[in-house]
């Protein structure tokens, strides 16, 4: 890649032992050098619905816990990854939106997707639609979020959002609008994130809608070389202007690489060279993953990645050495 976008790194976490542990975790995140804290978008807490996903549970509600990093915050972006479309009403996440950018003075970033874990949406008594009407409110949803937070007043007349006669307030700080991610692995997102967001979130291709191989083998090297190609296919001459972005969910820093990579390998049904190789996990030395993560960006063009705090595993802290090196580099 000719033209390198400066690293930025993000990290993501939703479970929390107590409110003091919350707060300290945000403060480190901002002390530390991230660029960005993100909250994800899923309901359920353990039972069978979740057990059948092999999703981890989520304690934290998005919005509030946005809205509180955001005020404990003074550099800190903060943001979802990614709020799921069907589970609000359109107005009511714009106008949120708009009101926590406005409020931080600028630190909102926005990351919406079409929605995957059946499981979840049956739970909570939400019609799973088949992915083309789900794609088709997706997409009304991000032109008409665009179009709120424009200011001027709203006219729009789709198949799932008709808003009239009033303006979108608050205006926000940025400008025209919080940065949009958007997050996926098809091909009509990923096409479609070309052609709308600032950042695009490669992610697996959840079909299945559970978490396992099929989706650990969508995000291969060869597939994520592929879902770029489609990016690139939206986004025409802007493609430049996008920022990519992934999530390293399997990140360990370890001495004992190849004996990591073939547990996961095993478990998954892949050769180790195929998980140290994997965009989505990032597994050796501090050395060794940063220059990794070099290598993936002038192969890719990935810049900004995200890694999971568990609550457990102070990925805060263990991957703060990685940022300090490549962040803003």
């Amino acid at each position: 890649m000719s033209d390198k976008k400066p690293f930025r790194f993000s990290l993501q976490s939703f479970n929390t032992e107590s409110p003091r542990s919350w707060r300290n975790l945000i403060s480190k995140t901002e002390g530390l050098g991230y660029s960005t804290f993100f909250l994800a978008d899923h309901v359920l807490s353990p039972g069978p619905a979740l057990e059948s996903t092999f999703h981890p549970p989520q304690m934290l509600a998005a919005v509030p816990a946005i809205a509180m990093a955001l005020e404990q915050t003074s550099t800190l972006r903060v943001g979802c990854r990614v709020f799921c479309n069907d589970y609000r009403h359109p107005v009511v996440l714009a106008k949120e939106a708009a009101t926590m950018d406005y409020l931080s003075e600028g630190r909102l970033e926005f990351g919406i997707g079409a929605g995957w874990i059946g499981a979840e949406y049956q739970a909570i008594g939400l019609p799973f639609d088949e992915f083309p009407e789900r794609f088709s409110r997706f997409a009304e949803f991000v032109h008409a979020y665009k179009e709120f937070m424009s200011g001027e007043a709203l006219e729009i007349a789709g198949q799932s959002i008709n808003w009239s006669g009033f303006h979108g307030t608050p205006t926000p700080a940025q400008t025209p609008h919080p940065p949009l991610m958007i997050g996926g692995g098809s091909k009509k997102i990923l096409t479609f994130a070309g052609e709308q967001a600032d950042i695009v979130s490669l992610n697996f291709n959840n079909r299945a809608g559970m978490l396992g191989p099929d989706g650990m083998n969508s995000g291969l090297a060869g597939a994520t070389a592929k879902k770029i190609d489609w990016v690139r296919q939206g986004a025409g001459e802007r493609f430049e202007d996008i920022e990519l972005e992934i999530g390293a969910y399997n990140t360990i820093i370890t001495d004992h690489q190849q004996a990591t990579a073939a547990a996961i390998g095993d478990a998954l049904g892949m050769s180790a060279q195929d998980i140290l190789d994997h965009p989505h996990c990032l597994i050796g030395s501090i050395d060794f993953i940063c220059e990794q993560l070099l290598q993936r960006r002038e192969t890719y063009g990935i810049s900004y990645i995200a890694v999971l705090d568990d609550g457990e595993n102070n990925m805060v802290e263990s991957f703060a050495p990685v940022v300090e090196r490549l962040a803003g580099k």
